[in-house]
């Protein structure tokens, strides 16, 4: 079970969760989601693709950060940095509003999230020290 504990840190903490915790917890991810909603319509729309992308794009990631994550602190979801570089990358591959935009941001989406795995799982971790956030 040792190894999977590395992969999956919520086994570790999972055991001590309580009902105080899952109070605190809830009247967390409300105050977030009241703050989440606008903000990831208006980066969906910065970044060229429908609102209800931008929606995707915040719930997904914090419910895997929440499973494989290590930070109890950490904020993760879409960004305006991130939105206007997918843009951009994408804008010169298709046409914005078209089937092809949606599908070269999910493209980039999918290559991005596969690079981050690997560097994950060959404790690269250190190697962001050298890059900037986007």
């Amino acid at each position: 079970m040792k190894p999977f504990r590395a992969y999956f840190p919520i086994l570790s903490w999972a055991r001590s969760y309580d009902r105080r915790t899952l109070s605190d917890d809830l009247l967390a991810a409300v105050i977030v989601t009241i703050m989440l909603i606008p903000q990831s319509l208006a980066y969906a729309l910065l970044a060229g693709l429908p609102p209800e992308a931008g929606l995707y794009a915040s719930i997904a990631p914090i419910i895997l950060y929440a499973v494989f994550g290590t930070s109890r602190a950490l904020a993760v979801g879409p960004v305006a940095v991130v939105s206007l570089m997918t843009a951009a990358a994408i804008g010169t591959v298709a046409e914005q509003g078209s089937m092809g935009y949606a599908a070269a941001a999910l493209t980039l989406a999918g290559l991005s999230g596969a690079i981050l795995v690997v560097m994950g799982v060959l404790k690269l971790g250190f190697l962001a020290n050298f890059l900037s956030h986007p």
